[in-house]
């Protein structure tokens, strides 16, 4: 056989391989046919009536109310303490409720019990928060418009029977997907985004978008605004936050450095955004929502988990690696993040006590010490950017390891300027 022959027959054998992976995921993500659309009356939100209707998806939803370690070790649905493994969150956060009760969040199920429960809220918290914690959000804005958000939590916690579930996502007469945050709406329109023209591809990340990302409340209003006007990396918001929009300045001040610090609350739609899979074209639902069969009967799975416990339906569409080759991926990456992440987290912290011991000197150069809180305010919202989002850094690693690395030097650069401030000798 020539090198002609032989390179035709391995051309010929690239081509098979990649035309075969084609038509998997085609097959795999391909919606299924005949699809009987079922009469929900519009209002109803208890999961347990779309159920009987849509027995699989129903099923499958219900395992989001299993508790389970992830399974890289990483997050997970067991509801405990954050500061447990890292416990540099008791300084980081220090006059902020989240230095007192920050666990790992659980299952859609659980959206209203874990407010209820949760120790950051009191008689003073505000409606805004019941906005991603149940699909009666939709009868709240129906009724009041953006005046719920600045209603008592407690009223609307009150008239809220049913987590976050099925009418979040979908249109009860068609199935259609859709989006009823009305927060997302305006974000992603003020971005020149129309979300009721979005294609169906684009909707599977959509409605996980409309709760899965960053968002402040304007103060003396507590709308729900999300940071993406100037774009959706940590430091396009970071800039968009430093121009002080609604008079928004900080979520609160760490009572010992002073400084002005911003909370940031699970970006996970902004990192899949500028990551491979969201590059890409590969949606939310493609991998934590994979398309299953029971029975002859193709449905979308409804649990809403880490994709590797359902590694041959979420990454073997299109995927050609073996099981351990993409558990060991996943793993790496966590573990590579993870520990830029606690490193920078210890910085960040270790930067909070320094100001504090220079602000406590007498004849402390102001304005070194405004340089260096301004420095730290930077490094804790990086930091937090990744500690605060569910993926430890794998919805999109390059961009993860980066925002760390400029947290770690910004927090040294913002020690350095405190012990100046100080008048202590840095070299």
């Amino acid at each position: 056989m020539n090198k002609p022959q032989k390179f035709l027959i391995a051309f010929l054998t690239t081509m098979v391989v990649v035309f075969g992976a084609v038509v998997i995921r085609v097959w795999a993500l391909k919606p299924p046919v005949g699809f009987k659309v079922a009469a929900i009356p519009a209002g109803e939100y208890d999961p347990a009536v779309w159920g009987k209707s849509y027995p699989l998806q129903y099923k499958s939803f219900q395992k989001n109310l299993e508790s389970a370690p992830s399974p890289t070790g990483y997050g997970g649905s067991v509801k405990e303490q954050k500061a447990d493994r890292q416990p540099e969150i008791y300084t980081n956060f220090k006059g902020n409720p989240f230095s007192k009760d920050y666990t790992e969040d659980r299952g859609h199920p659980y959206s209203l019990d874990d407010l209820r429960e949760s120790k950051r809220i009191g008689p003073t918290s505000k409606g805004a928060c019941i906005t991603c914690k149940t699909p009666q959000l939709e009868a709240f804005y129906n009724e009041m418009g953006w005046s719920y958000a600045n209603k008592p939590l407690e009223e609307l916690l009150n008239r809220s029977q049913h987590p976050v579930s099925c009418a979040n996502c979908h249109d009860p007469e068609t199935m259609n997907l859709r989006v009823i945050n009305p927060a997302f709406i305006e974000a992603m329109a003020r971005r020149g985004y129309d979300v009721t023209k979005a294609s169906q591809e684009e909707m599977r990340s959509f409605v996980c978008g409309q709760c899965h990302a960053e968002y402040y409340f304007a103060p003396g209003t507590s709308q729900v605004i999300f940071p993406w006007d100037k774009g959706v990396t940590p430091q396009e918001m970071y800039q968009y936050y430093a121009a002080k929009p609604h008079d928004f300045g900080q979520d609160f001040f760490q009572p010992d450095s002073q400084v002005p610090v911003l909370k940031a609350q699970h970006p996970d739609f902004e990192e899949w955004q500028n990551g491979t899979h969201g590059k890409f074209g590969v949606s939310c639902a493609d991998c934590h929502m994979p398309y299953m069969r029971e029975n002859g009967r193709k449905y979308s799975s409804h649990w809403m988990t880490s994709p590797l416990r359902t590694i041959e339906d979420s990454c073997f569409p299109c995927h050609t690696e073996n099981r351990d080759q993409l558990y060991n991926q996943v793993k790496a990456t966590q573990d590579n993040v993870w520990q830029l992440q606690h490193t920078a987290g210890l910085l960040v912290a270790r930067g909070h006590t320094a100001i504090a011991k220079a602000a406590a000197m007498p004849g402390v150069n102001r304005e070194e010490l405004d340089k260096s809180r301004e420095l730290l305010r930077r490094a804790q919202w990086y930091w937090d950017f990744l500690a605060a989002s569910n993926s430890m850094g794998f919805h999109n690693s390059v961009q993860g390891l980066n925002t760390l690395g400029q947290s770690i030097d910004l927090s040294n650069q913002s020690i350095d300027a405190a012990n100046r401030a100080a008048g202590v000798n840095t070299l």
